[in-house]
C-alpha cells in the first residue's frame, strides 16, 4: 500500500493513457492559450465569493464523468429531446454550479474569440483549480474532450453511487467505471469538502441501534437535523469543509462520516487499510487523489469528431 511512485513515473502513465484516449494536457496550446488561466481566474472569484462552489464544482464533474462519460450531458437543461441527468434523483435539487459554469464558458468563449473549448473540459479544469484553491494538490488535466449531444437520467439513476451503499456496493459501482478500490478510497476523500443535504444521513444520526457511528457525533448531527423536517437543512461532510485535507479519513477512523457509504470504507472491509494511511499521510492521499482524477477524466471521452463544441453548456447546437 505504499506511494503510487515517481511524479516521473506517473507522469509517463498519464501520457500514455492520454495518448490512447486522444486526450492532452496541451490541446489547447495552439487555438486558445489563455483558455486555462480564464478558467482558474473566473474559478478563484466564485470561491472568493461563496467557498461552498468549490465542493459543488467537484462533485459536478464526479457525477458527469460516471454518466456515459466525462462528457458535459450533466449540464444540459431539460427539452423535448434531450433526457435532462439534472432530473436524475441523485442530482435533482443537489447539484450545483451551472450558473458558473455558465460565466466560465462566456469568459473562455471571449478570451479565445470563438467557442473552442469544450463544456466538458471546462468542468474538469473547473474541478481541479477547485481543490487547488481549497488547499489539495495539482494534477494535469488531459483535455480535448467533446461535448455530447443528450443525456442519459436512466443511467445516472444507477451510476451515481448512493450515500446509502454498503461496501461491496461501493465497490461494484466503482469497477463499472474502470476504477479499482484504491481509486474508491482516494476518490472518496473529495468528501473532505462541502455540505450534505439532512435526509442523505438522517437514518444514520438516529439509529440507536448503530454500532458504526460515533454517539457524541451522532448528538452534534442532530443538532442540525432534526427527526421530522428540516430535509433540505446542511451539515458539513467533515469538520473542515472549506479546507481540503485529510480530516475526512479522521473522521472515519472515530466513526464520524456522515454518509452510511462513507462509514462503510472504514467496517472492516478491505478499504480499513487505505483509510488509515491517508488520515497519517496526506502526501500519499494527494498524490492518490490527484491519480485516481486523471484516471476517472479518461474514461472513454469523446473525442475528434464526435459530439460537439456546445456553444452553450445547457443546450445542444442548433
Amino acid at each position: 500500500m505504499g506511494s503510487r511512485g515517481s511524479i516521473c513515473v506517473l507522469a509517463l502513465v498519464v501520457f500514455a493513457l492520454s495518448t490512447s484516449a486522444q486526450l492532452s494536457p496541451n490541446f489547447y496550446d495552439e487555438t486558445c492559450p489563455s483558455a486555462l488561466a480564464t478558467i482558474k481566474a473566473v474559478v478563484d472569484a466564485e470561491l472568493m465569493r461563496e467557498q461552498r462552489m468549490g465542493a459543488s464544482l467537484l462533485r459536478l464533474h464526479f457525477h458527469d464523468c460516471f454518466v456515459q462519460t466525462c462528457d458535459g450531458s450533466i449540464l444540459l437543461d431539460p427539452a423535448p429531446n434531450i433526457d435532462s441527468e439534472k432530473t436524475a434523483i441523485p442530482n435533482a435539487f443537489s447539484v450545483r454550479g451551472f450558473d458558473t459554469i455558465d460565466r466560465i464558458k462566456l469568459a473562455v468563449d471571449n478570451a479565445c474569440g470563438k467557442p473552442v473549448v469544450s463544456c466538458a473540459d471546462i468542468v474538469a479544469v473547473a474541478a481541479r483549480d477547485s481543490v487547488v484553491a481549497l488547499g489539495g494538490p495539482s494534477w494535469e488535466v488531459q483535455l480535448g474532450r467533446r461535448d455530447s449531444l443528450n443525456g442519459n437520467s436512466t443511467l445516472a439513476n444507477i451510476n451515481l453511487p448512493s450515500p446509502f451503499f454498503n461496501l461491496q456496493q461501493l465497490i461494484a459501482n466503482f469497477q463499472n467505471q474502470g476504477l479499482d478500490v484504491r481509486d474508491l478510497v482516494a476518490l472518496s476523500g473529495g468528501h473532505t469538502i462541502g455540505l450534505a443535504h439532512c435526509n442523505l444521513f438522517k437514518n444514520r444520526i438516529y439509529n440507536e441501534n448503530s454500532t458504526t457511528i460515533n454517539p457524541a457525533f451522532a448528538h452534534l448531527r442532530q443538532g442540525r437535523c432534526p427527526p421530522s423536517g428540516g430535509d433540505r437543512e446542511l451539515s458539513p461532510l467533515d469538520f473542515t469543509p472549506r479546507q481540503f485535507d485529510t480530516n475526512y479519513y479522521s473522521n472515519l477512523v472515530n466513526k464520524e462520516g456522515l454518509f452510511d457509504s462513507d462509514q462503510a470504507l472504514y467496517e472492516g472491509g478491505v478499504t480499513d487499510g487505505w483509510v488509515n494511511l491517508y488520515s497519517q499521510n496526506p502526501q500519499l492521499f494527494f498524490e492518490d487523489f490527484a491519480t485516481s482524477m486523471v484516471k476517472m477524466g479518461n474514461i472513454t471521452p469523446l473525442t475528434g469528431d464526435e459530439g460537439q463544441i456546445r456553444v452553450n453548456c445547457r443546450k445542444v447546437n442548433d
